[in-house]
């Protein structure tokens, strides 16, 4: 039963309880139906957090009541009160690893839809096959989750895979799931772009915002923010369109560029540079406000030697290794087919510990 307390710690029940109380106090003001969004939104996330507190509580008192019971059935060795003391304690793990399961998403948007960009680093044409794999890979994760991906951009690389690509991921907890992934990711391997077969590493840049359910969460200047139309581009630089349609918005203040060319609509790939935009100011947003203990996204690094968050060794053995969880699996083929989740949930655990 004791196993069963070992996230008690992390749940931070007084915090919570403050921050109830600051949305009902928030909820309280005269005019705060006056923004009939914002106030919905308010309602809403205090509701949920209000039923999240009692479900914590409900279980804190029956955890209680168990340990009580334990205790008296072990004075008077009474063996019926103890059966019924561990088929609670079953009951009790099982809410319990659930609530765990969920605080790893308590993120403010974790149950955001996604987006995420992958830049080969060093490594030339053996990193842009890189990236290629690790695009495959994250469709592959997403397809087996059942979540549907949309490229946004895409720049090929002058002889194999990309040089970068801009993918939208739609889908409960996609951010929460796939903001574990940001960061350097390393591969060693015997290259099949060499002509002596000799071993190689190469990087890849991951990055992730999220995307915002309200436009209003973040505000954007128009006029700080430089909008480019252009003709997009295919393999080897040729146009593929004769009318132009790619768009790239600079905004100006944090040099944030964001650039989507895929779609035929110029209207459509305005749209979505836009989300993205507000994504990844979103995240430099959360980023300022929690640098110490980089929940949305940590320093930004650059994708070379000594910085992978995680290593995928191909030769002279097979291994997958996290190097902030310290997760590992030989299993090689099956991660780069997309059997991501456990590698996501073991760093998720591990950042929750460590909060």
């Amino acid at each position: 039963m004791l196993a069963s307390l070992r996230c008690w710690s992390v749940f931070d029940l007084p915090g919570k309880e403050k921050q109830i109380a600051d949305l009902e106090q928030k909820s309280s003001a005269p005019d705060f139906w006056s923004d009939t969004q914002n106030a919905q939104k308010v309602m809403k996330d205090l509701t949920a957090r209000q039923a999240d507190v009692t479900h914590w509580k409900d279980l804190q008192m029956r955890l209680g009541d168990a340990l009580g019971m334990l205790e008296l059935a072990a004075e008077e060795n009474d063996a019926d009160a103890m059966q019924q003391v561990a088929q609670e304690t079953i009951v009790l793990e099982k809410e319990l690893n659930e609530l765990e399961f969920n605080l790893l998403f308590a993120g403010q948007y974790d149950h955001n839809n996604a987006a995420f960009s992958i830049h080969a680093g060093a490594g030339g044409t053996e990193a842009q096959d890189w990236a290629m794999m690790l695009l495959r890979m994250y469709l592959r994760w997403a397809e087996k989750r059942g979540y549907k991906t949309e490229i946004l951009e895409e720049t090929e690389g002058e002889e194999a895979g990309i040089k970068s690509v801009t993918v939208q991921v739609t889908g409960d907890l996609a951010y929460g799931r796939l903001k574990a992934e940001r960061g350097v990711h390393r591969l060693v391997r015997l290259s099949p772009f060499d002509a002596n077969n000799r071993r190689h590493t190469s990087f890849a840049l991951v990055e992730v915002v999220p995307e915002l359910e309200d436009d209003t969460e973040i505000e954007i200047n128009p006029d700080e923010v430089r909008v480019d139309i252009y003709h997009a581009s295919g393999h080897g630089g040729q146009n593929v369109q004769k009318v132009a349609t790619a768009v790239r918005l600079t905004h100006i203040p944090t040099g944030i560029v964001v650039t989507c060319q895929n779609e035929r609509s110029q209207l459509q790939n305005k749209e979505n540079a836009w989300k993205v935009l507000r994504g990844r100011l979103a995240e430099k947003k959360i980023e300022e406000q929690e640098a110490e203990r980089a929940r949305i996204k940590g320093k930004h690094v650059e994708a070379g030697w000594g910085n992978a968050i995680r290593s995928y060794v191909l030769h002279p053995y097979q291994m997958v290794k996290d190097n902030r969880s310290e997760y590992e699996t030989a299993r090689t083929d099956l991660v780069l087919d997309g059997e991501l989740d456990a590698l996501m949930e073991a760093y998720l655990k591990s950042e929750l510990s460590a909060a």
